[in-house]
């Protein structure tokens, strides 16, 4: 590169830094604008909580992650949520297990609780031993796919 080209180039360099750290700097005497969050700015929001762990510390992570969404200020009457469970993440809903106050409590917010069948098929799972109040979906990976083709966010904890 011959030396006005490189001397062009520089320069486009250094006021391409200079623009971007103005950008970044407050003006003087006005206060940088505190960063609080995305704005809720639609109506509603969807979401569907994929577990398929058993793992009781992650159980409890989705949990509370989800109790969290739930309370989350920006999102107050604007959440449609669901719990999907397969694999693992089954033992969420067994009446064996220590969750039931926790996915009670979620289900009075009107979150969805979802099985899924062929999980309980594949391990010889029978609903006697779930909760008599969660719900049954076909599988847990079509629930997924359908939901997220709805619109629907998907969170993995």
């Amino acid at each position: 590169m011959n030396a006005p080209l490189r001397f062009l180039a520089a320069s486009a360099l250094l006021l391409a830094s200079l623009t971007t750290a103005q950008a970044q700097t407050p003006a003087a005497g006005k206060p940088a604008a505190e960063f609080t969050g995305a704005v809720a700015d639609k109506a509603e929001y969807k979401v569907v909580y994929q577990l398929d762990s058993d793992d009781p510390k992650l159980i409890k992570q989705t949990l509370r992650n989800m109790k969290n969404a739930l309370e989350d200020p920006r999102l107050k009457g604007k959440l449609q949520m669901e719990l999907v469970a397969y694999g693992g993440g089954t033992d969420v809903f067994r009446q064996a297990q220590p969750y039931e106050a926790d996915i009670k409590a979620l289900q009075q917010q009107g979150v969805l609780l979802a099985q899924c069948l062929n999980t309980m098929k594949e391990r010889k799972i029978s609903k006697d031993e779930l909760f008599p109040f969660i719900s049954y979906v076909p599988t847990g990976n079509g629930e997924l796919i359908i939901r997220q083709a709805q619109g629907w966010a998907i969170v993995h904890p």
